[in-house]
């Protein structure tokens, strides 16, 4: 069976970076780079597809926190301590925490959601919400456009294929082992023996 990878990304690879980065993003982005050094996705339409998942995924979390944002905050008490340093944030940093927020690991999701409990003017979160799904659409793309002609530079043409199932793997061990260390942290603190 022979798999066409180079198709089912020209196919799917948009639709998937625009759903990544709604929900995420840095990993489907990189790789969303790497395909388009490899040939298989423009990079001009990464980028702008990067912006506007993520982008559109922010502004229906910070509209979220605005509308039921406390009392989501009270049906799920995990998301407290990540909102609390939000909140901390931002009576310091309000501009600086509003365009950065995507480069800090584990504030993503949460930091809209935070600035919509916090009532930060709405005006000034698309503004500045646009302004830094900008800047990061265009670094972490960038960042998987060099990761792949730092491979191709190294091994040569014709292992892309490769590259990204090397980046896949990586990425998803690194997603599996946060998942099970987040687990077992949740499950050691609802220990009452401990």
């Amino acid at each position: 069976m022979n798999i066409d990878y180079n198709g089912l990304i020209q196919q799917y690879g948009y639709f998937a970076i625009l759903l990544g980065t709604f929900l995420e993003g840095e990993t489907i982005l990189i790789l969303g780079g790497v395909a388009a050094h490899l040939g298989s996705l423009d990079l001009s339409l990464v980028i702008l597809t990067a912006f506007l998942g993520s982008s559109a995924g922010d502004q229906l979390y910070y509209f979220i926190g605005r509308w039921k944002g406390q009392r989501l905050l009270n049906h799920f008490p995990r998301w407290v301590g990540s909102a609390q340093k939000v909140f901390r944030l931002l009576e310091r940093h309000k501009n600086v925490v509003i365009l950065s927020f995507r480069f800090f690991y584990g504030l993503r999701n949460v930091t809209p959601f935070a600035l919509g409990i916090s009532r930060v003017e709405t005006s000034r979160f698309v503004a500045l919400n646009l302004i830094g799904a900008a800047l990061w659409a265009v670094s972490f793309a960038i960042i998987g456009f060099l990761i792949g002609e730092a491979h191709e530079r190294i091994l040569g043409r014709g292992y892309g294929a490769v590259l990204l199932g090397v980046l896949v793997a990586l990425f998803s061990a690194a997603w599996l082992a946060r998942r099970w260390l987040a687990g077992r942290k949740a499950a050691r603190n609802s220990d009452p023996e401990e």
